[in-house]
């Protein structure tokens, strides 16, 4: 049993938060693409998102960011504009040769504290209850379910959110 943790220790991967540019573009559209295709489908929003993240997301006041295991891109998180002090966590999506290592608890936990480091009042996600890992990370990181708000997502049957205590 002890061997067995010290490999596992020595085995984690090591994640580095990069910031988008567009040469990443590429895998912010395949890692997406693929897990929607995988339990859903790609839906018009994420097709015009996922190709032209430029004008959807950063434009608009946004970010995108990447995790990075060595030199390989393995996964990537989206902050999207909604109104003033509200952003939607979006676009997160891990490379499925490295899933279940930890990189979407990274990307969720690096969106969270990129969103308060912005000052945000409020971040808010959709998501689908099929997705049960990402809902235990998404209530492990603090998020709490609120009434979905219909029209942004066909898939979505679950909406919550993070309110950021406003720094004294």
């Amino acid at each position: 049993m002890f061997l067995l943790c010290i490999l596992i220790i020595d085995n984690e991967m090591q994640l580095k938060l990069i910031d988008y540019e567009l040469k990443y573009q590429p895998y912010f559209e395949k890692f997406n693409k693929a897990w929607l295709e995988e339990y859903f489908t790609v839906e018009a929003f994420d097709k015009y998102v996922l190709e032209n993240p430029d004008e959807a997301i950063i434009k608009a006041g946004g970010k995108i960011y990447f995790a990075k295991a060595g030199e390989t891109i393995i996964g990537t998180v989206g902050l999207r504009f909604i109104e003033d002090g509200v952003f939607e966590l979006t676009k997160m999506a891990v490379d499925k040769n490295y899933r279940g290592g930890g990189a979407g608890k990274f990307l969720c936990q690096a969106g969270i504290d990129k969103a308060r480091e912005m000052g945000l009042k409020r971040l808010i996600l959709y998501s689908n209850r099929r997705l049960e890992n990402a809902i235990h990370i998404y209530h492990k990181l603090g998020f709490t379910e609120i009434p979905v708000l219909p029209g942004t997502y066909e898939r979505s049957d679950i909406m919550m959110e993070i309110i950021f205590k406003a720094e004294l």
